[in-house]
């Protein structure tokens, strides 16, 4: 319809005033079509105006079916879902009663049996936990009081070893040695040491002794060694204390600088074994 009526806008009205004398036609001073194109374009605003009307109209009915049809849907799975309780809830109560249950008193005696079991087996169950934790905790409990005690004897160790370097005087530095054995009585370099002390003091049986401890608790530590050679060579026991000064010097090099410097070797200078020990200038 709309083609139509711009033919006879765009062919039919120009042919009809061009048919017309060249006068007439020269005094339009606007064209004719305005009018009709404006009225053309106001047409199709209200044609797109009702469209949309309609379509609107289509979209909010086909909302209001969908939301109908999914009301009916859960209705329908509701009443469903219902009706399928209580046909369980009706084939249970048969199957109870099919089974042999014969009153509501035989099923409270049953649940109550079954839950005594169930609480004797619960109740013991957290008892062994509870055993188990308690023997944890205390085992836990005595490694903390070993521990703080290593630490506590660790510290009054060193200080006890501090306090042996600021003594002068040899019986005092023992008594301090003495300390440290009872509280580490398998303290090898405190039983070295306090063999040198006694060395000074010419206690060289009691010096030789504690060499031997040292010696017996670990075979590898040099200076035991070589404070038993020292003892050894005090009795004058020079293939022993020599013996002690190889086996020394095997497992410290560095004690070979010191065998000159040892005054407790000083019997031993003129022996031949031990000239071969002292390190050639």
């Amino acid at each position: 319809m709309s083609i139509l009526f711009l033919a006879i806008i765009f062919f039919i009205i120009p042919i009809t005033l061009f048919s017309k004398d060249n006068v007439k036609v020269n005094t339009i001073e606007q064209p004719l079509y305005k009018p009709f194109i404006e009225r053309y374009i106001l047409d199709e605003i209200k044609s797109l105006r009702q469209e949309n009307q309609s379509l609107k109209a289509q979209v909010t009915k086909q909302i209001s079916e969908a939301k109908l049809e999914s009301s009916d849907r859960a209705i329908n799975y509701t009443t469903s879902t219902i009706n399928n309780i209580f046909y369980i809830i009706t084939a249970s109560a048969s199957l109870l009663v099919l089974l042999g249950w014969r009153s509501l008193n035989d099923i409270k005696k049953s649940l109550k049996i079954d839950m005594a079991k169930k609480i004797r087996t619960l109740t013991s169950d957290y008892e062994s936990r509870l055993q188990q934790i308690e023997v944890k905790m205390t085992e836990r409990s005595k490694v903390i009081i070993e521990t703080q005690k290593n630490i506590t004897d660790t510290n009054s160790i060193h200080s006890l070893w501090m306090r042996v370097g600021l003594e002068k005087s040899d019986e005092d530095k023992i008594f301090i040695y003495d300390e440290i054995l009872n509280i580490k009585p398998d303290d090898i370099e405190a039983m070295t040491y306090k063999a040198d002390a006694l060395l000074e003091i010419g206690e060289v049986r009691w010096a030789l002794n504690l060499s031997n401890n040292a010696i017996e608790l670990d075979n590898n530590y040099s200076l035991a060694y070589w404070q038993r050679a020292c003892a050894y060579s005090k009795l004058n026991k020079q293939t022993e204390a020599l013996k002690d000064i190889k086996k020394a010097l095997e497992l410290s090099e560095t004690l070979q600088d010191e065998l000159l410097n040892e005054k407790h070797f000083e019997n031993l200078h003129d022996n031949k074994s031990f000239k071969l020990l002292i390190p050639q200038s």
